[in-house]
């Protein structure tokens, strides 16, 4: 385990993990920053067959953002958390380069490798400069660039050839140098090839042995730490480090994207190798936390923010996740307050009579002059989204109660995650002596049991929706309604009961699995987004749900659906897809399924929990 030391507060924590080099920079995964003083070395290609030039470099994108330039496919490889070894290799204009890194104390090396080149050699250019408006310069020194900035002076040497083409879009100082062959960059010492090659090849075995105690599961884990690694940006509005869903999504959305249960996910998976970053990502998303009490749906860089709906209630259980790994108290005495306010929150806006929970959307409010009055903003639409679940064919038809600003649906999902909301939050309140609140959860909680009761339908053995205007049961299921396993009232006889929709191949059974809905809904043949398509943080929940259970057959294969569907595309691509196809297993299929999307690697986490796997098992 990391023997960092321990921290009091989450302003320390923060402080100790964003220094040093780390691919920081949303907007390019071959851009090394060094903090605090965010100087930053990108790397740029410019090739002479067309004369392209590539400034920046980043995976799944299908189109350049300049103009008609080709857009790159870059494939990621490992990226330890701790930024020690990266890898990735990057293909355009008929190359292929491999790019890796190593840090030894504060001595970072980077080794240009060309697996395949055009007839002309490209121009490889590393480019000094400093992010985010950080004081300092840089200038170039002969066959070196010098950084200046108050916190001191970086030197960065090559073992590259020179060569002249100032026919580039660079704004600083520059090394330019031929790549025909492998080319390395040393800050701080100077430059030997062939000492580098044997740091980086070092640091890669390093990195591998470290996880060798996964076993057969070892490249999952592997996975598992990239998809984090690759992900996680820093943020110089509210300097922080966060790990959004993707870079692509953040640079859409001004420079990062947070989005509710996604971060709080984001969080517990960090925490299987790197306590900082899980603290950070867990924390930063709940200090976007509104005024009225709920976490919302999303956070942009450009300001706009969700104010009319939350997302799936997940936090407390991450969290909790998160500290039985870590088992650090002072995290959960930062963050409960805010969690047991979001509680508070489903329970007085979502939660119905009968004590089962619907989804829903309130009105925003809006100033006009000294009025405050609704925009009007709060729809059927609103309500799906919140569900996290964004065209689910499950809300299609169902109306929406504007006097209630909910959907006229009593939902499963919504009422199995608060139940679990509730249970999670009354042990992290045994754990911090918080045994006030105790009980106060456990009225809500018992209210939402006897809620989830009334969608039980005796005749078909499962719980299902039910109309609240009409009082009729939907038929229209998806992987939500197992989170009905999440309350311990459900028993054994009902639970073997459950197990028979799941292993109903008119359901959901099936090669590639859980669909998003049944595969007998006549909008699963779409297989867009949520109609049909595999979800990551479906299966993971539906597993959690299954922790608790006599279920066990159920989740071991869970488990080896979820670890064959993600082996496909990470093996054949290097993706982690935001969703996968139900019927071929495919990512790349669909253009509404990013190609690096960390909460993919959900599916990673869940064959290593079935297999009795720990953090830091290799070390």
């Amino acid at each position: 385990m990391q023997t960092a030391e321990k921290l009091m507060t989450y302003d320390e924590i923060k402080k100790q993990y964003i220094r040093g080099w780390r691919t920081w920079n949303v907007r390019s995964v071959l851009s090394h920053v060094h903090m605090p003083d965010g100087f930053a070395l990108n790397i740029a290609f410019k090739e002479y067959r067309e004369g392209h030039y590539l400034k920046e470099s980043l995976i799944g994108r299908f189109v350049n953002e300049y103009g008609r330039e080709p857009a790159e496919t870059a494939y990621p490889g490992y990226h330890a958390f701790d930024g020690s070894y990266t890898e990735m290799t990057v293909k355009w204009c008929d190359m292929e380069i491999r790019a890796e890194s190593a840090l030894e104390g504060n001595r970072l090396v980077l080794l240009l490798s060309p697996v395949k080149k055009q007839l002309k050699p490209a121009m490889l250019v590393l480019e000094g400069g400093f992010l985010w408006g950080r004081p300092g310069w840089v200038e170039k020194q002969g066959n070196t660039l010098v950084s200046h900035s108050p916190s001191g002076t970086f030197t960065v040497y090559t073992s590259g050839t020179e060569t002249n083409d100032n026919n580039i879009p660079v704004q600083t100082a520059f090394l330019s140098l031929v790549l025909d062959g492998p080319v390395a960059f040393s800050v701080g010492e100077p430059c030997d090839l062939k000492e580098v090659q044997g740091l980086i090849k070092r640091k890669r075995t390093e990195h591998e042995k470290k996880s060798a105690g996964y076993g057969e599961l070892q490249e999952m884990y592997l996975a598992l730490e990239s998809a984090l690694g690759w992900d996680t940006i820093y943020d110089a509005k509210h300097d922080r480090a966060v790990s959004p869903v993707s870079r692509l999504r953040s640079i859409s959305s001004g420079g990062y994207v947070l989005f509710c249960w996604d971060n709080f996910f984001a969080g517990y998976m960090a925490a299987w190798g790197d306590r900082c970053l899980a603290y950070s990502n867990l924390k930063e998303i709940l200090n976007e936390q509104t005024k009225e009490g709920f976490v919302p749906n999303l956070a942009y860089a450009t300001g706009q923010v969700s104010a009319d709906r939350s997302q799936p209630p997940v936090g407390s259980t991450m969290l909790l996740k998160t500290y039985e790994i870590c088992k650090e108290k002072w995290i959960i005495e930062e963050m409960f307050d805010g969690l047991l306010e979001w509680n508070r929150w489903f329970c007085e806006n979502r939660m119905n009579e009968s004590g089962a929970l619907c989804w829903g959307s309130d009105p925003i409010p809006v100033l006009y002059g000294n009025r405050w009055e609704s925009d009007g903003v709060h729809d059927r639409f609103g309500a799906a989204l919140e569900s996290g679940l964004d065209n689910s064919p499950m809300y299609d038809d169902i109306p929406f109660n504007s006097a209630a600003n909910r959907l006229e649906l009593e939902d499963v999902g919504l009422t199995g995650l608060f139940i679990r909301d509730c249970r999670s939050l009354i042990r992290l309140a045994e754990i911090t002596g918080r045994d006030e609140e105790i009980s106060i959860l456990k009225i809500r909680m018992e209210k939402a049991c006897r809620g989830l009761e009334g969608l039980w339908d005796e005749e078909n053995g499962f719980y299902y929706n039910r109309r609240t205007d009409t009082g009729e049961f939907s038929r229209r299921i998806s992987p939500t309604n197992f989170y009905a396993l999440f309350s311990p009232e459900v028993t054994p006889e009902r639970q073997k009961r459950i197990a028979l929709h799941y292993y109903d191949r008119n359901e959901f059974y099936g090669e590639w699995m859980l669909p998003s809905i049944a595969r007998n809904d006549p909008a699963y043949p779409d297989q867009e987004y949520w109609r049909g398509r595999v979800w990551a943080p479906l299966n993971f929940l539906v597993y959690l749900a299954l922790e608790d259970t006599e279920l066990s057959d159920v989740r071991k294969d869970l488990a080896e659906k979820s670890r064959k569907l993600f082996m496909k595309e990470w093996t054949e691509h290097r993706h982690v897809h935001e969703n996968y196809s139900a019927v071929t297993g495919e990512g790349c299929d669909s253009a509404n399924s990013d190609r690096f999307y960390h909460w993919g690697a959900l599916l990673c986490i869940i064959a290593l929990l079935e297999e009795g796997k720990t953090p830091y098992a290799g070390e």
